[in-house]
């Protein structure tokens, strides 16, 4: 189990969903706006101090990873604990309903090494909305780097807001990111790489790590009252999961990954008993129930050997 010790780091996201949930709250007062905003938004930027090796090293521990894969670095697929405060921050006048929001995928692009003892600059800006009257497809990214390297890691993030009366869950539920309503599956092909039997503690133990509380994951009865049958993994979690699977199964414990860009189709439920499936042709990634089962995350890789 993680330790609680983890929540003091966790100051920024913990302001940014409180802010969030003033916003949603006084969203019911506040006149609706004339028309969509001036596309692409103003850049938000911060500078983060080094996270604490002993946050870096639990937060490893608990997606799956290993520590020598990332000695002297912090994993890319943790920015989300230092992005996600100032992401939110560019959301805040938009017209939807913030509470609605949910994480429809992400794009990962790795042009060089986090270092784990300097401080990393960071920059968010939303970038498009694509709007068809029944949801709006969010376009953020989210860029962390050094001075040496201003662009080590670019992160597109697609939250989605379903406002057309198909209710909260649709981005997690039938690949809303591009706009699609079919339920994809793992296909027949896929080869499976490693399972994993995540317990019902792993949504409060993620948040504890990056400050995402979102009471969905980690309180079952706010999971059940929004229609789940229990607690669901944040997508983060399981992108995470995803890429130290195969760097552990496929990469021998390196890292050579450049893209990562997954979408996620369906929620994970907790707990759960799940694979982690490839397609080597094509680089195609699934984490799913078994061939041809549901899929609840689904995506492409590239690594720098293939450029």
């Amino acid at each position: 189990m993680v330790s609680n010790r983890h929540i003091m780091e966790q100051g920024p996201v913990l302001a940014a969903l409180g802010r969030t949930a003033l916003l949603a709250a006084g969203q019911r007062f506040k006149k609706k706006a004339a028309g969509p905003p001036e596309l692409p938004g103003p850049v938000l930027e911060a500078t983060v101090q080094p996270r604490s090796a002993a946050l870096v090293r639990a937060y490893i521990g608990e997606v799956g990873g290993d520590g020598r894969t990332w000695k002297g670095q912090v994993p890319p697929h943790m920015f989300p604990q230092w992005g996600f405060g100032l992401a939110a921050g560019t959301l805040k006048d938009l017209p939807y309903p913030l509470m609605k929001v949910v994480n429809g995928g992400c794009r990962l692009e790795i042009n060089a090494p986090l270092p784990d003892d300097a401080p990393l600059h960071v920059s968010a800006q939303l970038a498009s909305i694509d709007d068809n009257g029944r949801r709006a497809v969010i376009e953020q990214i989210v860029t962390t780097g050094t001075a040496e390297a201003p662009d080590a890691l670019v992160a597109r993030m697609f939250p989605i807001v379903v406002y057309g009366g198909r209710g909260e869950k649709g981005a997690e539920k039938g690949g809303e990111k591009a706009g699609e309503r079919e339920r994809p599956s793992v296909p027949l092909d896929a080869v499976e790489v490693t399972r994993w039997k995540i317990p019902a503690s792993a949504g409060l133990d993620f948040a504890r790590l990056t400050g995402d509380f979102n009471p969905i994951h980690w309180i079952p009865a706010y999971a059940r009252a929004s229609g789940f049958k229990n607690t669901i993994l944040h997508g983060f979690a399981t992108l995470a999961r995803a890429y130290e699977g195969l760097n552990q199964n496929l990469f021998a414990g390196a890292s050579p990954i450049d893209t990562f860009d997954v979408r996620f189709t369906s929620p994970l439920i907790l707990p759960a008993n799940v694979g982690l499936y490839i397609r080597r042709e094509g680089g195609e990634v699934f984490v799913g129930d078994a061939p041809g089962g549901r899929v609840y995350m689904m995506g492409t890789y590239t690594t720098r050997q293939e450029r």
